[in-house]
């Protein structure tokens, strides 16, 4: 009998032995499921709002706005120079030495701006450039012993700049729509108006545009250097109002 429980009880040892490993493998299992619970995020109360995920561009999505054009800049030699303002353009404004943030002005269906410390100033047909510095010289009369002035454009309006006018050699005489969202050139005119007609004088194209002062300023444009040559410098920009004569070559043939 003894040597029969003797043969039992090596063979449980033997079957402890065979299943040891699984034990282990187990309980290290186990052991790694409870560390990883106590790392996890803790509960929250029923009713309570789930804690926001701290993102990178959370503040930027916060904000749901931009930097204003004149908010960016603190040089006024730095301004739109090429761009002319009209009705319904939308713009921001700001003086440097006064350390305020840019205000937002439109321009009027009159063609002025509102402009803080100085009243109503006419802003359609000039750049924010030109505008700057008109207003530079008002302010540092009264307010400021120096002003930096910055304009820039937010939003063009949808609305044409004015036309300009065409006469003489011209396949389409009459008013031609200045764009809002870019300049228009001389060249690029008078092919809005269906081009040159036969006898044009490509040469001496006259632009004439109404001064300040009541008089007039002629340009004489060569639509051979444009056109032929390539030379895009030398095709102007035009303005409201003004208006641009084709004349008639003296020899035709």
């Amino acid at each position: 009998m003894m040597r029969t429980y003797d043969l039992r009880q090596q063979v449980g040892f033997v079957q402890l032995f065979r299943f040891l490993p699984m034990l282990l493998a187990g309980a290290f299992a186990l052991t790694m499921g409870l560390q990883a619970q106590d790392t996890s995020t803790p509960a929250q109360p029923v009713g309570a709002a789930p804690a926001a995920a701290a993102t990178p561009d959370a503040a930027t999505t916060n904000a749901g706005s931009t930097t204003p054009v004149a908010g960016s800049m603190d040089s006024m030699n730095s301004l739109n120079d090429s761009s002319k303002l009209g009705n319904g353009d939308r713009v921001s404004y700001r003086v440097v030495e006064e350390q305020k943030d840019p205000v937002f002005l439109t321009v009027s269906d009159s063609g002025e701006l509102d402009v803080p410390l100085v009243g109503r100033i006419t802003a359609k047909g000039k750049t924010c450039k030109e505008l700057a510095f008109e207003l530079k010289p008002q302010l540092e009369k009264e307010y400021f012993y120096h002003a930096t002035v910055i304009i820039g454009v937010e939003t063009f309006s949808n609305a044409p700049k004015g036309s300009v006018f065409l006469e003489g050699q011209v396949n389409k005489q009459g008013a031609v729509e200045i764009p809002s969202n870019q300049n228009l050139t001389v060249s690029q005119a008078i092919l809005i108006a269906g081009g040159l007609a036969d006898f044009a004088d490509r040469r001496k194209v006259k632009l004439v545009r109404k001064m300040g002062d009541g008089k007039t300023q002629t340009t004489i444009v060569d639509l051979v250097e444009i056109l032929d040559k390539g030379h895009s410098e030398h095709d102007p920009v035009v303005q409201a109002d003004d208006m641009i004569i084709v004349p008639q070559r003296l020899v035709n043939f």
